[in-house]
């Protein structure tokens, strides 16, 4: 492939990091996204290659003018994004529905679906203006099933897959792709948080409880995810569009 601008958000996380190194390693230049300065300082150090090829943009998601700010800051810098990986997400609080406080699901949606949202609207005129684009939105096995206690990331993610699907119908004529990766079960610090709080007194029985349910019989890991996003920014993946891809060991073929 050409080389292309790879913008993402959640760049400090442990899948938004290794997709930023397969992007590196195939010659790509990254723009990284995070709310965590200092996470995104270590995670830059961290990555091997060339550093110049490296740009990190602190950013909260939820916020317009800083999702306006990273849009710029990148075509400053750069002229173009070729590959967008709308990548960052919370789980939230483990609580059920009747114990869950406004405040509390409003904040789940906010990064999950309003930072979904605000990246597809200022990066998709970008892209439309240049004829081309893949964006690549993180939903996630939640977007088909329920959990008891997980309310709010089940409805956030519920919606990012309406809006990959909408967004794709909207800007095909254009010649912007919009997909998404579905992840679950991959051995991140969000599983870890997952297992915590669904068995604070022996996560490693809720991790063996999760293994169960897989018929890989393990987790998965970030670069796994990491190869999908690649695929599907890819000049592979042309008339793939509107689409969710399951990167979960097969757990919604059970």
């Amino acid at each position: 492939m050409a080389e292309k601008v790879v913008l993402i958000t959640g760049g400090a996380g442990g899948i938004g990091m290794e997709t930023a190194q397969e992007f590196l390693d195939q010659g790509d230049t990254v723009v990284l996204v995070d709310i965590n300065q200092e996470a995104l300082t270590k995670t830059k150090e961290t990555l091997k290659g060339d550093q110049d090829k490296i740009m990190v943009v602190q950013a909260n998601v939820t916020d317009e003018e800083d999702v306006k700010n990273y849009v710029k800051q990148t075509l400053d810098a750069y002229g173009r994004i070729d590959v967008f990986f709308n990548n960052a997400g919370v789980n939230g609080p483990f609580e059920k529905i009747k114990d869950l406080s406004k405040d509390q699901f409003e904040s789940v949606m906010g990064i999950n679906v309003t930072g979904i949202f605000l990246g597809l609207k200022h990066v998709i005129p970008q892209m439309e203006s240049q004829g081309s684009g893949s964006i690549i939105n993180t939903a996630s096995n939640a977007a088909y099933i329920g959990s008891a206690g997980m309310s709010g990331y089940i409805a956030s993610k519920h919606a990012v897959a309406g809006l990959t699907k909408t967004a794709a119908l909207e800007a095909a004529e254009s010649g912007v792709r919009v997909n998404a990766v579905a992840p679950a079960a991959i051995d991140t610090q969000m599983l870890s948080t997952i297992q915590q709080n669904t068995s604070p007194d022996d996560p490693e029985a809720a991790a063996e409880a999760i293994r169960q349910g897989i018929p890989a019989g393990r987790f998965g890991t970030p670069k796994e995810v990491a190869q999908v996003v690649l695929f599907l920014a890819s000049d592979n993946a042309t008339f793939v569009n509107g689409s969710l891809y399951n990167v979960d060991g097969g757990m919604q073929a059970d």
